[in-house]
Parts: C-alpha cells; structure tokens; sequence
C-alpha cells in the first residue's frame, strides 16, 4: 500500500495530570477538559490521576467495579461521543483514556502494564501505569506515574523513572516505551526547586517571574544530565508551581511544615529519532516526517481546590501520514430498524482480516461508555445465515432489540486483535407499536429462528474476550 498518496491527518489531544489526594470527583470539569473551548474537537483524552483513595476495602471492590473516577469521566463524556478506549489501575495511580466513535476502527495492539517502585517493588503506592496502542498505523505510549516525594530525593526519582522505562508489555513484538514512535510522560513527578529558599520562590512567583526559577527545577536540571531524558521536552513553565496548596484555596501552603512550592505535575514527551524509523519503516526518505507533535497549550488549573495539588493539562496536535486508511471492517444495518420484527446485519472484510469464531457485532447506544456497554450482541459465526464472495449477514432477533427504539450503532470486535474492527454509522430503531410490558414476542411472530443465546452457555463474556 503506497502510504504517501494518504493526506496527513490530524489529531488533537488532551492530556490532564492531577494528584487527587484522595478526593471524591468535583461537581464540574468543564475548564479542565476544555469543554466550552472553540478550538477544533478533541479526539483523544488521556487522564492520569495520582492519589485515587486506594483504602484496601476500595482497591479491592474496585477490581471489579469502576472506580468513582471513572465513572464520573465516562458520565461526562459519553455523552459527547467518547467511548473509554483502555484504563488501568495500580492502588492510587490510574490512566484513563477517551476516544472518539469514529477513531476506533484504526486503534489497535491496545496494551496495559503497571509497575511498582515504592517499597522495593513490593508495594504499589508509588510506579507507573502505562497504555500502548497503535493509531493509524503508529506507536504510541502513554506513562502516568507517581514519584518519590521530597526534596533530597531526586536520584531515587530518576532511579524509578529508569525502571519504569524498562518495563515491558506482553504480546509478541510489542516495542518497549522507548522505541514507540511518540512515548508521553506525565504524572505526580515530584521534582522540587533547589537551593532557592521558600522567601525567594514565593516572591518569584508572586511577582510572576517564574524563569527565575527554571534553572533551579530538578526536572530541568536533570535533563541537561541524564542522557536517557534529553530527549523529552516540556513546555515552558508558565504557570504557578502546582504543589502545594492549602485545600480549596490559591493558596500555598500554610500548615507547620510550610513545603516549599514546587511544579511537581508535569507532561512531558518524546517522538523517536526520525531517521531511525524511516530506516525501519524502509518506506520514506529520511528527511520527510511520519509523525510530529505539536504542544498547543500548557497550562494549569487554579479554581479546583480538592486536593493540594492544581491539574494540569497539555492539548497537543499530533499530524501524521497514516499507515492505515481503511477498517478492517465495514457493518450497516439492513434496510429500516424496527424493535417489531428480527434485524440484519450485514458486514464485509478486507482479505487479510483475522477472522475469530469468538468475533462479535454489539449494538450500541450512541452515547455508549466502553465496549461491555452493549444493549445485546451477535456471534459473527453462529448468527450468520447468508454469506458470499464480498459480504456476509448476521441477524438479531426482534426479543433483543429495544422496544423503546431510539438512536444505535453497530460495533464490530475482533477477539485476535483484542478491539474494535469497525463501526457503523449512527441509525434509528424504530420503536415497538405493541405496549412495552409485552417483552417476548408471540409464538410464531419472529420471521427467523435464532440458535441458543451465547449468554446461556455461561462463558459469554470470556467468549467476547473484554
């Protein structure tokens, strides 16, 4: 595929750092994700939170249940369009990501991996929770993490960040963070500001000269240093110092130990050395880009006062010539929708599509939150009942559908590659003429008879693969 005759596309991201400090979600988010903005769309959020209330009763509870934040995030926005791609969770640390309904067909390789550094390893209060992912053809890491705190410890951070950048995901031929096209890292780094006494810096930031203070942030400091962090660059730091406030205040801190303000919340990233994918990639000429990120805005978020540290957000553009154009998949619903009678589906895919008996087709509502969220589903193989050279057609029956109708769409997940292979397009179910209460249709009404329900034979959901 000559993947030059592909226009460069454009994706806007919105990446947010925020140590919660064990706080509850507060009533409005609307600033920190931008939501009121004018600027162009964003297709993809990446929340990473530090300091999630990780009491033992809720970490444990929350293994099987989304935790607090991650309902309220998917609450706020699934209903613009956004379908939680991946999340993962160490104790306090926890990486959410959000994607557009249109974008999911060229999201694949999806990979989770965390890794513990308080403790010697043992203990998960402090390490990185990390995603990979492949978007239109190219790598990309996310890395949340969690540092050691205090001043006098900045070896121990670049220590742990090192190992955290080791770590490897599982799966065959899955690149380590560093050899990803784009690896972003962010978090709770706890870099402090050095030599400088509490009167001085506070005065420096009182008076708005925050690059009076540059030379002396750990972070930067280490950057000129350490050959593994050279290549990761920050925005400036134009904004107030993040840590430490007192609650509910623009104020720094005025208990007994009086911390010393510090940007400890950062975001940071690295693309890879260009030449060296080209020559991977043996497609493009070294001088001309796959990838590039752009950093748009770098900014922190003084009114939320929950914990004492203020969230920071970074909205970059990433462009790129995509190395995948089409789904693997394309699905629509048959003619008109009606929760009266059995509906088809009808599907075709490109050739070299890994095709699984454990495949399925979910039928969505518009404003879905991840990809449990189904109203109900069809086996690709066990629900066909007409198939050719360029299509195939799968049925769900009238019992299913919902009597109240409304707006759906149709998912298709591939269990070989773990996601979603394609996506129709939005389209309305017309709603049942029979009072509601009448849930079965009548004996004989169903046009096409429908084998055992997968749900019955108790493994659907190991089945389905999520």
């Amino acid at each position: 595929m000559e993947t030059a005759s592909f226009p460069t596309k454009e994706l806007r991201l919105h990446l947010v750092t925020w140590n919660v400090g064990t706080a509850s979600p507060p009533p409005d988010v609307t600033s920190l994700l931008q939501l009121n903005s004018v600027s162009p769309t964003t297709d993809m959020y990446v929340i990473g939170l530090q300091e999630v209330n990780s009491k033992i009763t809720n970490f444990l509870s929350d293994l099987a249940f989304d935790d607090p934040w991650s309902i309220f995030f998917m609450t706020v926005l699934s209903p613009l369009g956004y379908i939680k791609l991946s999340s993962v969770r160490m104790q306090g640390l926890l990486l959410l990501i959000f994607v557009k309904h249109v974008h999911l067909p060229f999201i694949r390789d999806i990979h989770t991996h965390y890794t513990r550094t308080g403790l010697y390893g043992y203990w998960g209060n402090k390490g990185g929770v990390s995603v990979r992912m492949s978007l239109f053809g190219h790598t990309i890491c996310f890395m949340n993490c969690h540092l050691p705190a205090h001043i006098e410890n900045t070896e121990q951070r670049l220590d742990d960040f090192e190992k955290i950048l080791e770590m490897q995901f599982e799966g065959e031929n899955v690149p380590s963070p560093l050899d990803h096209e784009v690896l972003f890292w962010f978090g709770d780094l706890n870099f402090r500001i050095a030599d400088y006494g509490i009167h001085f810096v506070r005065e420096s930031i009182n008076n708005k000269r925050f690059n009076l203070l540059w030379e002396k942030d750990q972070l930067n400091m280490a950057k000129k240093n350490e050959p593994f962090l050279k290549e990761f660059k920050e925005g400036p730091l134009q904004f107030k110092p993040t840590y430490k406030f007192d609650l509910y205040s623009e104020v720094y801190d005025t208990s007994e130990k009086k911390r010393k303000p510090a940007w400890t919340d950062r975001i940071l990233w690295k693309v890879k050395n260009l030449s060296e994918v080209a020559s991977k990639e043996g497609e493009f000429p070294e001088e001309e880009n796959l990838i590039s990120v752009t950093l748009n805005n770098y900014v922190s978020h003084m009114s939320y006062g929950i914990s004492d540290h203020k969230p920071v957000t970074g909205t970059f553009k990433l462009e790129m010539k995509p190395l995948v154009s089409d789904p693997l998949v394309m699905l629509n619903p048959e003619g008109e929708w009606s929760a009266e009678h059995d509906v088809l589906i009808r599907y075709s895919a490109v050739p070299e599509f890994p095709s699984s008996s454990w495949d399925w087709i979910g039928l969505f509502q518009v404003t879905f939150r991840h990809m449990k969220d189904y109203v109900t589903y069809a086996w690709v193989e066990d629900d066909e009942i007409s198939s050719n050279r360029h299509s195939k057609q799968v049925y769900m029956s009238a019992s299913e559908i919902p009597k109240a109708g409304g707006e759906f769409l149709l998912c298709y997940y591939s269990n070989n590659l773990q996601s979603i292979a394609g996506i129709s397009e939005p389209f309305q179910i017309q709603p049942s003429r029979t009072p509601v209460e009448k849930d079965l249709p009548e004996e004989g009404s169903s046009w096409l008879q429908k084998p055992d329900n997968p749900e019955s034979s108790g493994d659907s959901e190991q089945r389905k693969g999520i």
